[in-house]
């Protein structure tokens, strides 16, 4: 008699062990340096001088760091926990950045 074939999990393809204990490590160096671009990416404003109006709406500056870093961050982040956190952090900061004097006026 045949042996029915059955799909096999690897365990190296997991975020957690058997067991529940998390199996990625990131050093503290590197979630800090990931920290401080998702920060400046946030503060990155194209600002306008004379605001542009799009209907009832008026446009005083574009997010381009936002922008980009959405997409450094899918792009390079593995676990969606962490790109959570990092999209958190850079929707926070890009809001608090937009009422301050940071980015390039044009």
């Amino acid at each position: 008699m045949a042996k029915k074939k059955r799909t096999r999990t690897y365990g190296r393809n997991r975020e957690y062990s058997r067991r529940g204990n998390l199996k990625r490590f990131e050093s503290d160096s590197t979630y800090f340096l990931k920290l401080i671009i998702v920060f400046l990416l946030g503060t990155l404003w194209i600002k306008l001088k004379a605001p542009m109006s799009v209907g009832p709406f008026l446009i005083t500056g574009l997010p381009i760091g936002t922008i980009l870093g959405i997409f450094l961050v899918s792009r390079f982040e593995q676990f969606q926990s962490d790109r959570k956190i990092w999209y958190a952090v850079l929707v926070v900061v890009t809001i608090l950045s937009y009422f301050l004097p940071a980015g390039i006026v044009f």
